[in-house]
């Protein structure tokens, strides 16, 4: 019970922390084609990076320590989560392999 209710916490976490990085790096890349593009969504790379970076990432690497204590996982599974925060996609690979890998048979149905 509580290793599902850690591993939602991280699931939904690695979804937002992994939305937010792809969502700043799209808006880089646009700055990178069109200047001119970039200057109608300045603002939303300075709301986005600071969400991302400070407020939804500190809050992913607790949900990932959580989940990785409760699964008694190895260190280094921890170290491999908190950096699939930094690359663009790798945090939605990281989180279907430890779903894959923690429960084999699926994710156990919430209880009503």
């Amino acid at each position: 019970m509580e290793l599902e209710r850690a591993f939602r916490r991280y699931r939904i976490m690695s979804f937002i922390t992994g939305s937010t990085l792809l969502s700043l790096f799209a808006t880089l890349l646009l700055h990178q084609i069109s200047v001119s593009a970039w200057q109608h969504i300045s603002w939303l790379v300075r709301i986005d990076g600071v969400a991302h970076g400070v407020i939804l990432f500190p809050i992913y690497m607790i949900a990932s320590f959580l989940f990785v204590m409760k699964a008694r996982l190895n260190f280094l599974y921890l170290v491999v989560m908190v950096l699939a925060g930094f690359v663009p996609f790798v945090a939605f690979i990281m989180e279907a392999y430890m779903r894959r890998k923690v429960f084999p048979q699926g994710v156990p149905a919430r209880a009503a």
